[in-house]
Formats: C-alpha cells, structure tokens, sequence
C-alpha cells in the first residue's frame, strides 16, 4: 500500500469535520504545522520511541491556535501508528479543499525574488487562465537562471531561461 492509500481516509475524514466545522483554513493550517514538526528527521526518532505516550505526541504535533477535534486526530493517527503520514495527509487534504473553494494552488519559482506587483500580474494572469481563484506560494532558485517556472497541479508552465535553453538545445541535438 502506499502512502497516499494509507492518508487518504484520514485526509478525507479530516475534510469533513473542518467543512462540518466551516473551518477549512484553521485545519488546513494545524495540519501543515503538524506535518512539518513530523517531518523533522529528530521528531521522527522521537515518535517512533516506543516509550512515548500519546499524550505527549499529541502536545508535540498540536499547534496552539488548533481547531475543535484536531487533537483527536493526532491521538486516533497516533494508537493506529500513523503519525508519519501527516506530511501525505496534509497534502491531500489541502487538494480536497481547494477544490471545495475552486482554488488553484500554484508555486512560482523565480531567479531571484519577485516583486509583489510582478506576483499580483501573475496571479491574475492565472486566474484568468483557470476562471478560479489563485493561491500562490513563492520560491526562489537561482539555477533557473532567469525567468518563472510556475507549476500549478497538472499544468507546469516553463518559462525560465534554464528551461528555453534546454529546449533550444534539443532542438539543435535532434
């Protein structure tokens, strides 16, 4: 079984709780939080200590701003020693809300930074694309060498130097 069919119900089931609560981004929020404190390679020792009580695993992983119920999350993924699928879990529960709220979550890697203005040209530019709002996060890869890569779920869009160059250089090989 893989990890995303082991996350899925858990994803899923955290879904419908956050909408029955009307508080998608507070869940989506403490899951993220969870998951990278799980994600750490010194918390993942820690949680797999055979000595660590539920309790204070949950304490660990549980932000303080939590929604209602999260905790009971975290103590259900701890006794079924799941914990370490809170990375999968948080992705695939962002997917299922962002769906419910017609977002499209893309990541724009640049250069260097970008201006905030250049981010809103973007923005709008892929919602007009999508004709559904844009969440966007930013990342910086100076490899790229010039130039944005914006991926955006199924649609990758590659207009980095690094990228034109590749492609002129397969043009030229074949």
């Amino acid at each position: 079984m893989t990890q995303a069919t082991l996350a899925r119900p858990y994803a899923r089931a955290a879904f419908a709780v956050a909408r029955e609560q009307s508080a998608l981004p507070a869940w989506s929020q403490a899951l993220a939080f969870a998951a990278r404190v799980a994600a750490d390679p010194q918390v993942g020792v820690l949680l797999g200590d055979p000595r660590l009580t539920a309790e204070a695993a949950v304490s660990l992983l549980v932000p303080e701003s939590a929604p209602q119920n999260f905790d009971g999350l975290l103590q259900l993924l701890f006794e079924n020693h799941r914990l370490a699928l809170l990375p999968e879990i948080s992705g695939l529960y962002d997917a299922l809300r962002f769906e419910a709220e017609q977002v499209v979550k893309a990541r724009i890697t640049s250069a260097e930074a970008l201006p905030a203005a250049e981010i809103e040209t973007l923005k709008a530019a892929l919602r007009r694309r999508f004709g559904r709002a844009v969440e966007v996060d930013t990342d910086v890869d100076p490899a790229l060498i010039g130039g944005v890569l914006i991926d955006a779920g199924e649609v990758v869009i590659d207009g980095s130097l690094r990228g034109r160059l590749a492609r002129l250089h397969d043009a030229l090989v074949h």
